[in-house]
């Protein structure tokens, strides 16, 4: 083909492809298949995340920074390796709570709220401060635990303490008996950085919308556990308030991640704020929007979830916003997905070409994806030629 009058100056940003590509695989999928087409474009590849799995990769990449890993204890109380992420002009560590207080790393058998715990995660913060650090955003998608962040807390320095002043254990069995919570000895190095968490759902801490009741059955919780851990959140709550004036019970998000968000917020004075907003900012999304003439995105599964709080989603309202074009590339397309239109996107397709079964869509998911990428590419050429 003959290359358009004016290059295409082309924004590839893609979430991740659960379970078969990483954001960065995708995105060099997309732009194999675009380059092959039109070789002339100028492609910017900036990979994007919504604070769930895969955001410690998608901003290490897109900030130039580094993946560094440590030993810390593991949801179930046994020691394992973690990862986490400093940007490349070394002011933000990225901490998914997953690394190492995450649902995946507790077998099926021995999923029991009562029992797992966030300290992990606090760990990792306080490593991460080692870097000097001016901030911290924290993902707390996929975690293992309803402790209220307690774990955490301790892990930073906190003294949890029960009524006769003794430290709590890990789990919710710990916050069961939680009676008193000393900040005195918190790591001061946290007065001095901003807390961020990547937060995107609005259940509040505790009731029947609650931390224990929605996410508690996920997790390994019965009936009964459900009804101890929403008390305990509870109580939380109320020495939340006693010391910092700050009601969290029935605060939107505040039931995020096992209550986790709500205790920091209250306590840690964290911002909790939607994950595609904390990663675009750290991408610098917004300025880059400004320098192409189209944007190529895409994930997994695209259906009318894809607006509230997604990569993809906030990607298309911002480019709408800039009159930029958005065409999106999925694994597979689910129901109502034409309400996705009037958010921003312009086209939408599937990646699968044939009849096939998951398992075959995921082994061959780059192949698939670069293949539609070079067919859309050739769409735009036409579109470009008319």
């Amino acid at each position: 083909m003959n290359s358009p009058r004016r290059p295409l100056r082309i924004l590839v940003a893609p979430n991740a492809f659960k379970e078969s590509l990483s954001a960065m695989e995708a995105a060099e999928a997309i732009t194999t298949g675009f380059l092959a087409v039109l070789p002339h474009a100028r492609i910017i590849r900036v990979p994007i995340a919504d604070g769930g799995d895969g955001t410690l990769e998608a901003v290490v990449s897109g900030t130039c920074g580094r993946i560094f890993r440590a030993k810390v204890v593991g949801p179930l109380g046994k020691r394992i390796t973690a990862e986490y992420g400093v940007t490349g002009d070394g002011k933000a560590a990225i901490i998914e709570m997953s690394r190492a207080s995450g649902l995946a790393l507790v077998p099926s058998s021995q999923r029991n709220p009562m029992h797992t715990t966030s300290f992990g995660t606090g760990e990792l913060m306080r490593i991460a401060l080692n870097h000097n650090v001016k901030s911290i955003i924290l993902g707390i998608g996929g975690s293992a635990t309803v402790d209220g962040g307690i774990g955490a807390l301790q892990a930073l320095g906190a003294q949890v303490l029960d009524r006769r002043g003794r430290p709590v254990s890990f789990g919710g069995e710990g916050l069961l008996v939680t009676s008193r919570i000393d900040l005195s000895s918190l790591d001061p190095r946290l007065r001095r950085t901003q807390l961020k968490v990547a937060c995107d759902v609005q259940n509040p801490l505790v009731g029947s919308n609650g931390a224990a009741a929605v996410f508690g059955p996920q997790k390994g919780a019965t009936p009964r556990m459900v009804k101890l851990l929403d008390k305990g959140l509870g109580s939380l709550a109320a020495l939340i308030r006693d010391a910092s004036g700050i009601d969290v019970s029935r605060m939107p998000g505040a039931g995020a991640a096992g209550g986790i968000s709500g205790s920091f917020h209250g306590l840690l004075h964290a911002d909790l704020e939607p994950g595609s907003n904390l990663v675009f900012d750290l991408l610098r999304v917004k300025t880059i929007l400004g320098k192409v003439d189209l944007v190529v995105t895409g994930e997994g599964k695209m259906d009318s979830q894809t607006s509230f709080g997604k990569g993809p989603g906030m990607l298309a309202k911002l480019a709408k916003q800039e009159g930029i074009p958005v065409i999106a590339l999925a694994g597979s397309i689910g129901e109502h997905v034409e309400c996705l239109y009037k958010d921003g996107f312009s086209a939408i397709f599937s990646i699968v070409n044939k009849p096939m079964d998951l398992d075959q869509a995921v082994r061959e998911a780059p192949h698939l994806l670069e293949t539609t990428a070079a067919e859309v590419a050739r769409l735009v050429y036409l579109g470009q030629s008319l």
